[in-house]
């Protein structure tokens, strides 16, 4: 193999690195049987929700899990073809995959990283149902609402009998 080819390899290996360290989660998926329009439109959908979405082969897979020190995963994951997907934020990356799922029944999420923690397929599932941050809050803000609205009805009510 010639030098510029190590070099390459190694500067995708220090990319993958990169992006798994920048992130607050990563699914790794097996897109296998998705054709040109399917993998055209999933990729938009990860863009859509600030995923990036990425494949690399399997052994630089590898070789930067362990470089950094992530050693808990099944290897037996990391065959066959696979597709990465880094995310800023804990559910994104779970979200595009599962929602994607309906139309595409062939994605499968081979398994994830969340923080530092390597979580199986079942948990990177789990963290798919869970709604974005931006949902999160507003259900909270409704929530802490809801009691002041109600007060403020009540009290408007006995002014109006009052007066």
């Amino acid at each position: 193999m010639s030098k510029e080819a190590i070099n390459a390899k190694k500067k995708i290996v220090e990319e993958i690195k990169q992006k798994i360290s920048d992130s607050k989660s990563v699914v790794f998926v097996n897109y296998q049987g998705i054709n040109v329009e399917q993998d055209t439109r999933l990729r938009k959908s990860f863009r859509e929700k600030n995923v990036d979405y990425k494949i690399y082969k399997n052994r630089l897979i590898k070789i930067a899990l362990d470089e950094l020190g992530i050693k808990d995963y099944d290897a037996k994951n990391l065959e066959g073809v696979t597709s990465c997907a880094f995310a800023k934020d804990e559910v994104n990356a779970a979200n595009v995959l599962f929602g994607s799922k309906k139309t595409m029944p062939m994605l499968d999420a081979k398994f994830g990283i969340l923080g530092k923690e390597v979580v199986n397929a079942q948990k990177v599932e789990a963290l798919s149902k869970i709604p974005p941050k931006e949902i999160l809050i507003a259900m909270l803000l409704s929530m802490l609402n809801a009691p002041v609205t109600k007060l403020a009805r009540t009290l408007d009510a006995v002014a109006k009998k009052n007066a």
